[in-house]
């Protein structure tokens, strides 16, 4: 009886806990469904809460009222009709060219200046607007935390009935993590669906979301256009532009509405002026240099090094991943004082320290070991900081690889952090953002001839198609705003 007793307990256990697991089951809002659901409304909204200062940290919040004002009164009108009018929404635009839109649990939604210059209507703006609130209605983001428990649970209940599933489990959580990372094809589908449900609610023509996606699918389909971020990170099946076509001509044969809201010439007009692509004034790479126009200062970048330019550090990388330069601004004080503080805090152990200068500048060099985290399986590393005062700021460099790679790129380390120097090159000093102009066509004729009347740069002709949502061959007549971009 003993030995019968060890063979089932492990798994009566586990069934007893699915048992308790499925009992838990709440009702879907959208769907009414009774569904596995590990996370409370309330863990919803504390986790939203903890990711927008993170998410605001990582990519800047792009300053326009207007705009500001315009996808928060949207967003408000919209969240009041949707399925979850209770939470409490907010609407960002972020400082971003990436064209992208995204939404976290408890009511959070984030449109980048990227996506925004890319519309070409307020009907569009609001298809995917309805699409992002969807993902908080219909709880997938926390329906996705709840699968990913639900398998870790899985995953402990195997580890206990199998000997040799434990010589797995590691592997097979890793894969979970991949496992749960973007949102499926149905969630995606069942988003489209409340993008157009909910954004001819208040009136807007739900088919102008349709062609925005037919717009993304021009990008994808570019010879050397990057993909999109919004494509990489929301499934994109070729019929999905003809499916949304549906879902909108359903919505508005149930609807009470005779007429259906566009609003071109309104939106065009609120983002005439908004930044596009990258910001040079906020920092930029050429040429194997970083420079800074507004802090005046440049260093170089390693040839061949992949390189990030976030609002708060500045990543590089070789292609092999095994090192990593980064650039931060650091607190006021003392060199040394700082450079005890930033060991303290990473519970380093500080090998050598010295005052130098760079390029007449303040400065303070440390290296540094961090111990191997044998939980983690981070091995130890080894870190060279400097810290340059210059114009009443400090700058902080790190160089970091494991130690055993370290001298490997000592030199380049060092290099990039003492050529930190003064920008003096007025070309690089007075560098300005490109920005979206809306102009209005003179004659009727093509939209490259329009865009050729407007003097735009050849280069720009592939661009300009994109973000007016026309081919260039496409007849524009007289009258008519369109986007432009200045020199």
């Amino acid at each position: 009886m003993k030995s019968i007793y060890k063979l089932i307990r492990p798994n009566f256990i586990l069934f007893f806990g699915l048992i308790l697991i499925i009992s838990s089951c709440s009702r879907n809002p959208v769907t009414g469904k009774r569904e596995v659901m590990l996370m409370t409304e309330g863990q919803e909204i504390a986790l939203g809460a903890q990711s927008d200062p993170q998410i605001v940290a990582a990519y800047g919040l792009y300053q326009n009222d207007k705009i500001q004002s315009f996808i928060q009164e949207k967003g408000k009108s919209m969240a009041a009709i949707s399925h979850r009018p209770n939470l409490k929404y907010e609407f960002k635009v972020l400082d971003s060219p990436v064209i992208n839109a995204f939404a976290v649990p408890g009511g959070y939604v984030y449109f980048t200046r990227g996506i925004l210059a890319h519309f070409n209507n307020e009907a569009e703006f609001a298809g995917v607007l309805g699409h992002e609130i969807g993902h908080i209605t219909a709880r997938h983001s926390a329906k996705q935390q709840s699968k990913a428990q639900l398998a870790q649970v899985l995953l402990m209940g195997g580890m206990i009935a199998s000997e040799s599933f434990r010589n797995f489990a590691q592997p097979i959580n890793q894969g979970m993590g991949l496992l749960f990372l973007k949102f499926g094809r149905d969630a995606e589908s069942q988003s489209d669906k409340l993008g157009a449900e909910y954004s001819t609610k208040i009136g807007y023509d739900a088919h102008e979301m349709a062609n925005f996606f037919g717009t993304l699918n021009k990008m994808r389909e570019q010879s050397g256009q990057s993909i999109p971020d919004f494509m990489s990170t929301h499934p994109n099946p070729a019929d999905r532009e003809k499916n949304v076509h549906t879902y909108a001509k359903t919505r508005q044969s149930e609807s009470n509405l005779n007429s259906f809201q566009k609003n071109r010439d309104s939106y065009l007009r609120m983002i005439d002026g908004i930044k596009y692509g990258e910001d040079p004034r906020a920092g930029f790479f050429e040429n194997n240099m970083f420079y800074h126009p507004d802090l005046k200062f440049q260093f170089p970048v390693p040839n061949g090094w992949q390189k990030q330019n976030l609002p708060s550090v500045v990543q590089m990388s070789p292609e092999a991943g095994d090192a990593m330069i980064t650039m931060t601004l650091a607190a006021n004080g003392a060199l040394r004082d700082i450079a005890n503080e930033m060991a303290n805090e990473n519970k380093l152990r500080v090998i050598e320290q010295s005052n130098i200068t760079v390029n007449g500048n303040e400065a303070y060099a440390m290296i540094s070991l961090q111990a191997a985290d044998q939980q983690s399986g981070q091995p130890e590393l080894k870190i060279m900081t400097y810290l340059i005062k210059y114009n009443n700021n400090v700058y902080q460099f790190n160089g970091i690889a494991e130690t055993a790679n370290f001298n490997k790129y000592f030199n380049i380390f060092r290099s990039t952090m003492n050529e930190f120097n003064r920008l003096s090159d007025p070309e690089k000093l007075n560098r300005q953002s490109r920005t979206i102009k809306i102009v209005t066509v003179k004659q009727n004729s093509s939209l490259r001839k329009a865009l050729e009347s407007f003097n735009a740069k050849s280069t720009d002709m592939n661009n300009l198609s994109l973000l007016n949502g026309m081919e260039l061959g496409e007849q524009v007549t007289r009258g008519m705003l369109i986007k432009t971009l200045t020199n």
